[in-house]
């Protein structure tokens, strides 16, 4: 079997296995991420910025009861804390991702080309680790918010009270049966359902401001409250800047809304190279969502703050992980209220979807590619089935509290806008931007302080996230030691040279002489050629032909071939080719040769010296090791039919 038929069987089998795991809309074979953006191409930004704000916007589901549950009466100052932060630090290193990486990679794939080698492959691992920490907690935090507004619904309590774990279990299960069904209309519904929790939203904002200034006392109090307890604005300012990152659950959308922009509609003449009217697209979708999201933090911030008891924000509260709700019943009436719970409830349910759009876009993008994952992990069903499993595991751990899962979620944000921001510097150093530079490096310092931080005082999303990057990670490494001997080439391309090297063979078998080369002088090919013919027996009068093969990075897992082909000291001809294993790129050109000309090429090898398990583990890890059996071996999984496999000769 050659590359180009192994490439095309794997495609088929891909096809194959799209066709019985693709959201409705999408063409048959393509893969997870082409398929969640196949039906969605070519919208306008504003109605993508609604399926980044299910993500974005239904934070204000539960991130004012959790403001002030960790700032207190000083929630209002530590938000205008978050809300600068937000839009002075990760908004401008968002719109810098978005120019870097306009397909929608964000910052893991800039950091990614940062590094090589396996330090670089395993450093993406941790950073998808968090990346996972972020999205799954977003689907489970979401759901028990979601089922909290159901069961503290005053109409629902009586039927419901108790049974919050078991209501976000059902809806975590709904969520990955509509991905299982299709996907094929969320941005529709994404511009539906954020518009009408948006409006609600207005009233509620608008009813508690009026209520405040009906009471103008309540300012009073609080501003007391606040001089007694913390004494100066010096002071005020001082500790919301220590407690402002237990609040970053809001600068959760920036991410996602990266993660969408193919979505986006370009110009007629974007290419995919400059597409420049995408990323225009999406800058405004992020300074837009940002600059929303920021009003409304601040206004239910204070609202709550000054309207609602404190007793009620704490556990078993009316308004523990349901603030607006609380007021919405409390000041528009039940009707009012109900229908607030339903948007919002809704909306929390489907940011899971965003979420899990997030997921699927993300992880199929590397590790099938590093080899790291077996190839139905770039179906869009499988990988359903296993993020739905891993959001009930969490559900339980957690026990559906959204108190509880706070921190996890967000050190999963934290950690990602941390390496977007270090990304974003680094980009800026290497294009010799000196004030962009200086900028983003103070950015980055006060994303890792808030990273510091939070993890020191919540370190369950830490935790979390050390499970899943040594899911990731362990997962990864077994797949990858189960894929070793497949023919991880996806095609070879012969150079002029090369073709007629290969031609001249059309009816004769081609010896090729795998070597290592040091001196590339005649002693050494001169030499070699003495060793082989002795050790095989082959005749004087045959010709032989040098592979010399260069690994570049190992830890890569498939890779393309050119073959150059060169004519050295006026009489040794040699084919030079570069790939990330040394067996596979010699396996691939065995198998193109035979197809080229009908012959079965005869490979010859010498043994390596060492331990065999060592030179297993450099193979793995270096692409090297011991040669010959392990082209063996890819051979016999490329080709079954010995009668057409390549010959393969050792002494």
């Amino acid at each position: 079997m050659s590359p180009e038929k192994a490439a095309k069987d794997a495609a088929a089998k891909a096809q194959q296995d799209a066709a019985e795991a693709q959201p409705d809309g999408a063409e048959s074979g393509d893969s997870v991420a082409e398929a969640g953006h196949a039906a969605h191409t070519g919208q306008p930004w504003w109605r993508v910025m609604c399926l980044t704000g299910l993500d974005y916007f239904s934070t204000l589901g539960y991130q004012p009861g959790i403001a002030a549950l960790a700032a207190g009466l000083l929630s209002p100052i530590a938000t205008i804390v978050l809300v600068l932060v937000t839009l002075l630090g990760a908004l401008p290193v968002y719109r810098r991702v978005a120019q870097e990486s306009p397909r929608g990679e964000g910052s893991i794939a800039m950091l990614e080309r940062l590094l090589s080698f396996w330090k670089g492959k395993l450093f993406v691992l941790a950073l998808l680790g968090f990346a996972a920490t972020d999205f799954i907690i977003t689907i489970t935090l979401s759901a028990a918010d979601a089922s909290a507004h159901l069961v503290e619904n005053p109409h629902l309590t009586g039927a419901l009270g108790g049974k919050q774990m078991l209501i976000t279990l059902i809806l975590v299960a709904l969520l990955g049966a509509v991905f299982l069904k299709g996907f094929s209309e969320a941005i529709g519904l994404a511009v539906g359902l954020v518009g009408v929790y948006l409006a609600l939203n207005v009233v509620v904002v608008a009813v508690g401001i009026w209520k405040i200034i009906q009471a103008p006392h309540v300012v009073t109090d609080w501003s007391n409250a606040l001089t007694t307890q913390h004494g100066n604005i010096f002071v005020m300012i001082g500790v919301a800047l220590v407690v402002f990152p237990k609040l970053a659950l809001g600068m959760s959308g920036f991410e996602t809304g990266v993660a969408v922009m193919p979505h986006i509609k370009g110009d007629a003449g974007d290419t995919e190279a400059n597409p420049v009217g995408r990323i225009r697209g999406t800058r405004k979708l992020l300074t837009t969502a940002a600059v929303i999201m920021s009003t409304f933090l601040i206004a239910t911030s204070f609202i709550c703050t000054l309207l609602i008891p404190a007793k009620e924000f704490e556990s078993g509260g009316q308004a523990n992980g349901r603030a607006l709700a609380f007021l919405a019943h409390e000041y528009l009436g039940g009707a009012f209220g109900s229908v607030y719970d339903l948007s919002t409830i809704a909306i929390l349910w489907f940011a899971g979807a965003s979420a899990m759009a997030g997921m699927l876009n993300l992880l199929p993008r590397y590790l099938p590619r590093y080899g790291m994952a077996p190839h139905w992990a770039r179906a869009v069903r499988p990988m359903v089935i296993v993020l739905t499993i891993v959001g009930f595991l969490i559900t339980w751990l957690f026990d559906a509290n959204v108190d509880a899962q706070g921190g996890a979620y967000a050190t999963g944000v934290l950690v990602l806008i941390s390496s977007a921001a270090i990304a974003v510097t680094i980009a800026a150093y290497k294009k010799r931007q000196r004030g962009w530079t200086i900028a983003f490096g103070i950015i980055a310092a006060v994303f890792l302080y808030t990273t510091v931080v939070n993890t020191m005082e919540r370190p369950d999303g830490v935790k979390i996230g050390a499970c899943f990057i040594a899911g990731i990670i362990l997962v990864s490494l077994l797949s990858r030691l189960k894929r070793a001997f497949e023919l991880r080439v996806t095609d070879v391309q012969l150079d002029e040279t090369a073709e007629r090297f290969i031609r001249d063979y059309a009816h004769r078998p081609l010896r090729l002489i795998a070597n290592e080369p040091t001196n590339r002088d005649v002693a050494e090919y001169r030499d070699k050629i003495r060793q082989i013919r002795a050790d095989n027996d082959i005749p004087g009068e045959d010709d032989l032909v040098f592979v010399e093969v260069t690994v570049r990075d190992a830890s890569d897992f498939e890779s393309e071939l050119t073959v150059h082909g060169e004519v050295l000291h006026n009489r040794y001809r040699v084919l030079t080719l570069e790939s990330s294993s040394i067996p596979n790129a010699i396996a691939a050109l065995a198998l193109t040769v035979r197809d080229r000309t009908g012959q079965r090429p005869h490979l010859y090898f010498e043994w390596t010296e060492g331990h065999p398990f060592a030179q297993f583990l450099r193979f793995i890890l270096f692409g090297q090791g011991e040669v010959a059996p392990v082209t063996r071996e890819v051979l016999r999984e490329a080709e079954p039919d010995r009668t057409k496999r390549p010959r393969v000769h050792v002494g």
